[in-house]
């Protein structure tokens, strides 16, 4: 895919770039000639894995560091043409069970970022990963930007937070921002020891050890992005006037079923079991219902769309972890 920018020989900054976003931008980025630094915690929950870099260590500079790191901040972000903002703590669950920590990773430390390049670095461009989350439970389908916000747990209050200060941020004080609301991602680096980053995560690691995986409800209905459709539409944000200050739904090809989704993993896999079983009482509460997205102001913006099909994404992922499996558990 062509940008309106090139990236050879730019400065390219991506925190949380351990982690199955991050890392597959790095890559994406590395081929397309940028310089790139990516800082993660590696915090085990949080999803950073050494091993997603593995083939192109050499071809970028690590630095472990958190991003609740202030002075640290101050020095990552100077002479930075680019800053791709992944950071943060996905898991709606531990978000309830410690919204202390929620809040210092999600709002907080979002706050120490802009501050730092509104100081060190104001001609910076941000692009930063926030969620659908923060529709909660949709009043209408498919969901558009205009969507009423009112997140249903700690998550998604603190990722609406950290939205909201980088577009204030651009508004104010010129620091050019866009919001990329992302759906369900999915793909090869994905978290898959447990359910923190996405519950296909966990599907896939039952699904290839031979165990029957856990479909609550089933009814419910989904949208996916894949992984190189997500970078696309990070670099695209990236590289494109009209996108500064705007705030764009991913979404995916499909409108499918939990259900269903379960039986094209199964097929992608070549065979395999799951179990319809109800929510979890501490899931309930937090369930969104059915939930699919209208992507189509990034589409009429950045003449962005998903490409990969759900069926070919699965089957690429699927494929990935049969080969890397031991690395990711």
């Amino acid at each position: 895919m062509m940008y309106p920018t090139d990236f050879k020989g730019r400065k390219v900054l991506i925190t949380g770039g351990l982690g199955f976003i991050g890392s597959n931008l790095a890559k994406r980025l590395i081929q397309l000639g940028a310089k790139v630094l990516v800082v993660d915690s590696l915090i085990p929950e949080y999803g950073g894995n050494l091993i997603n870099i593995a083939d192109v260590q050499d071809q970028l500079t690590v630095n472990i560091s958190d991003v609740r790191d202030e002075h640290s901040l101050m020095y990552l972000v100077r002479d930075q043409d680019f800053l791709f903002n992944l950071a943060g703590q996905t898991s709606h669950l531990d978000s309830m069970h410690d919204p202390y920590i929620d809040l210092e990773i999600n709002c907080r430390a979002q706050l120490s970022i802009l501050e730092a390049c509104r100081k060190y670095n104001p001609d910076v461009q941000i692009v930063f990963t926030s969620t659908r989350q923060l529709y909660g439970k949709p009043d209408y389908l498919p969901v558009d930007e205009k969507h009423l916000l009112r997140p249903v747990d700690v998550n998604g209050i603190n990722k609406m937070a950290g939205e909201w200060y980088h577009i204030l941020y651009n508004n104010v004080y010129n620091i050019r921002s866009t919001a990329l609301r992302l759906t369900n991602t999915y793909g090869p680096g994905m978290r898959i020891k447990d359910a923190r980053q996405t519950f296909l995560g966990i599907w896939i690691r039952l699904l290839l050890e031979g165990k029957p995986f856990e479909v609550w409800g089933g009814e419910q209905l989904r949208d996916y992005t894949y992984i190189d459709d997500v970078v696309n539409a990070i670099l695209l944000s990236a590289t494109s006037d009209a996108a500064v200050g705007q705030i764009f739904n991913l979404g995916g090809d499909c409108i499918i079923s939990l259900k269903d989704t379960a039986e094209l993993m199964v097929k992608a896999n070549g065979g395999g079991e799951y179990i319809i079983r109800e929510f979890p009482p501490e899931r309930k509460r937090i369930d969104i219902g059915d939930y699919y997205s209208d992507y189509s102001y990034i589409s009429n913006v950045l003449e962005w769309q998903p490409r990969v099909s759900l069926e070919d994404g699965l089957r690429k992922t699927i494929e990935f972890y049969k080969q890397n499996l031991e690395n990711y558990l």
